[in-house]
């Protein structure tokens, strides 16, 4: 009898077997690459935080140039003005636009690296299911041959009358010689026997074992796929918001050149507006030294009012907002446009102040008009006699409603006017001037700041 051995066997075919160290490459490279993005990760975390602190310091610096440039074109209405308003603030959102695209470009870069990690565990998962199916098939065909060379044993057999005993091979045997092949054949024949059942025990052994693991790899590439599909709305996700960002930072920029094109294209009809409202500055200067003249003729007997705070204290002006503290919103002093490239003089400090807030007196006076003023809106200008041997007024611009009259005789912190927005300003608030001998001086050392 010939004895059956069990066949070698490869599990996979050549072409497999060569792409497994390349596999095994992109999964230690992708390995790599998570390790090396958990060690980059502080890195990256720190990038975004190195950026975001300079994207903010961008956009307070674009808010300062925003404030100073609308003080240059104070007093420019309408469209002009609004187009002005609407470039500067433009400027203001185009740090948070920039870091947001950076942001959203970040986050798709990550998701499509998990993305790229899940899919390569899945390929692997997939590839394993595969293996062990070629090794479960291969498995159950040697199994079925080992079962016929079993039962080709147990024919032959049967057909040699039976099973072999030591007491036949005695009588049968014709010598000794005869006896010891016929004892060596059947030594044979029982250890071939043996060997295939061993065999056959251990392939179905091996066989449930790999079908165990089957099972398991089967049950992990339905957790991978899972996670993969996630991973891939994750990242298609992140795309369109990074889409999403890049696309508002485009429109802003274009938004953005239109402005300065269309300011620029206006640009001698702003000069010509704001020399008007220059004019009106210089014919409130006028006014007011007529007013002035006039007031101290009449008030020239007139002791300080005790209302008024005292000359030890430092300060001339009681707080003329409802706002408490006081809140400047814009200082005195000259400012730049940075598309026009005007250089335009903020002769009052801007104090923060809502529609329809109290307006009061920063000083005892008198009320020497209320009325329109072209660019300041509604204004209320109250003279304050001699003061130091410097004639002294106050004005209170952009109101909403004037609630004194002209020639009112007022006290520090009396009620005059309601804040609001008239003429040319962006939002509410009280636009306060000083003025000594008729003209225009920082009212900041002179209020309770």
């Amino acid at each position: 009898m010939r004895r059956t051995t069990r066949p070698t066997r490869q599990s996979t075919s050549p072409a497999r077997q060569a792409s497994r160290p390349a596999a095994l490459a992109e999964i230690v490279g992708l390995v790599a690459t998570i390790v090396l993005g958990a060690v980059a990760a502080p890195a990256m975390g720190d990038a975004i935080d190195d950026r975001r602190a300079a994207a903010e310091k961008e956009k307070k610096t674009n808010e300062q140039r925003r404030a100073d440039a609308e003080e240059v074109l104070e007093g420019l209405e309408g469209e002009l003005g609004a187009v002005s308003d609407r470039l500067l603030e433009i400027q203001t959102q185009l740090p948070a636009a920039r870091l947001a695209l950076q942001e959203a470009e970040a986050e798709f870069a990550k998701a499509k690296r998990e993305a790229a990690i899940v899919a390569a565990r899945l390929e692997d998962a997939r590839d394993q299911a595969k293996d062990l199916s070629a090794t479960i098939e291969a498995d159950s065909d040697e199994a079925t041959r080992m079962r016929e060379a079993i039962g080709q044993m147990a024919r032959e057999a049967y057909r040699g009358g039976g099973d072999v005993s030591s007491v036949s091979m005695i009588l049968d045997a014709d010598s000794s010689e005869d006896f010891i092949e016929r004892a060596d054949l059947m030594s044979q024949a029982l250890r071939t026997r043996a060997q295939v059942l061993d065999d056959l025990q251990a392939t179905e052994s091996g066989n449930r074992n790999s079908a165990q693991r089957l099972e398991a790899v089967e049950a992990r590439i339905g957790e991978l796929k899972d996670e993969a599909d996630a991973k891939v709305a994750e990242s298609q996700k992140a795309k369109k918001a990074a889409e999403a960002a890049k696309a508002k930072l485009d429109a802003l920029l274009v938004e953005q050149q239109e402005k300065q094109d269309a300011l620029l294209a206006k640009k001698d009809e702003i000069a010509e507006k704001l020399k008007a409202i220059d004019a009106e500055a210089k014919q409130i200067e006028q006014d007011l030294a007529k007013a002035i003249e006039e007031q101290r003729k009449r008030d020239a007997a007139k002791k300080p009012d005790p209302a008024d705070p005292p000359a030890a204290s430092g300060t001339l002006f009681v707080n003329p907002t409802q706002t408490r503290p006081i809140h400047v919103t814009s200082e005195y002093g000259m400012r730049f446009h940075p598309v026009l490239h005007y250089w335009r003089l903020h002769a009052g400090i801007d104090l923060r102040d809502y529609c329809g807030n109290d307006v009061y007196a920063a000083r005892s006076g008198t009320v020497l008009w209320t009325q329109y003023r072209y660019g300041y809106g509604n204004q209320v200008m109250i003279g304050h006699g001699t003061v130091g041997g410097k004639t002294l007024a106050t004005s209170y611009n952009h109101l909403s409603q004037f609630v004194v009259r002209p020639g009112a005789s007022v006290k520090a912190g009396q009620l005059i006017a309601r804040a609001g927005n008239t003429g040319t300003s962006g939002a509410c608030h009280l636009h306060f001037e000083v003025y000594m001998n008729s003209a225009t001086v920082n009212p900041r050392p002179y209020l309770p700041l």
